[in-house]
């Protein structure tokens, strides 16, 4: 009985995907894996997933695995796993964001093994570029300049909250503090590059309540308090996303109760915000990120 089930099921499948690949133009079909635990999970796997001629997803809740049909001049597999990443459920190339895995149903939180089994080695543009078609090649390079500006944009912002600190004015790094909370809230998710996109589900979070922490208080002594971890989090931002210019990573060994802290800084020139004008050149340079 339990093999004319498992049949009849294969056979369905089979169907939808043949139905699936009929309607959407320029068919490709690929099976991945994306990790969940139930009807529901299916439910919000397949909604987040399907586009009306352009991508169909099949994911079975007991294999784990999903039949991918799409249009392959128009979407990507990428495309398909990002928006399903950002409805809550990991794939072995992107992960979900912690707090919408957080706020699934408790029958829906299954064990992230993609945590460790994610590889962020491979850059991958979300856009499928044609080569054939020069203007599709525009609107993809235009696409990647426009997330590039906004991600520029956080680093700005950051920079002046840094220089801010340099010069222990705690009102101003406030309000700078917003403006970056600001930018951080502009940069769309789905269209950041494949590895730019893993180390921004990762650092988010802590990047997102640092600068608020920081923003919701003017002493500058707890204001660069956490501008420690806020500067980790940022680094392993700019590290994969890149900045226009070098930048250098500096080092004060007397920070953090002796423990030493780092910053970022456009300048080689060492500018150190958690002294200011007390220990202004205290630091070097350990790294430029180019």
């Amino acid at each position: 009985m339990n093999s004319i089930k498992k049949l009849l099921m294969a056979i369905i499948l089979l169907l939808s995907v043949t139905i699936a690949s009929a309607q959407i133009k320029n068919s490709k079909t690929e099976t991945v894996k994306i990790y969940g635990n139930c009807g529901m999970c299916k439910t919000k796997i397949e909604t987040a997933g399907n586009v009306k001629k352009l991508a169909k997803v099949d994911w079975d809740k007991d294999t784990k695995m999903a039949t991918l049909t799409y249009d392959s001049s128009k979407t990507s597999q990428d495309e398909i796993l990002k928006r399903i990443a950002l409805a809550g459920y990991d794939s072995d190339k992107f992960l979900a964001p912690d707090a919408t895995y957080d706020a699934l149903h408790g029958c829906c939180q299954y064990d992230r093994e993609a945590k460790v089994a994610v590889s962020t080695e491979m850059k991958m543009e979300t856009t499928t570029e044609n080569h054939a078609n020069h203007a599709n090649h525009s609107d993809a390079t235009v696409a990647k300049q426009q997330v590039d500006n906004k991600l520029k944009v956080v680093f700005d912002t950051y920079f002046l909250l840094k220089d801010a600190l340099v010069k222990t004015d705690g009102k101003v790094a406030a309000t700078l503090a917003k403006d970056v909370l600001t930018a951080l809230n502009a940069v769309k998710m789905d269209e950041l590059a494949m590895d730019v996109h893993m180390i921004w589900m990762k650092e988010m979070k802590g990047l997102m309540a640092d600068g608020k922490n920081i923003s919701e208080t003017q002493d500058i002594e707890r204001q660069r308090e956490i501008f420690i971890p806020f500067s980790k989090s940022m680094y392993e931002l700019i590290k994969v996303a890149k900045y226009e210019t070098p930048v250098y990573l500096q080092f004060c060994p007397m920070a953090n109760d002796g423990k030493g802290a780092n910053w970022l800084s456009k300048e080689s020139a060492v500018k150190n915000p958690y002294y200011g004008s007390q220990m202004m050149t205290c630091g070097k340079t350990v790294e430029t990120i180019q």
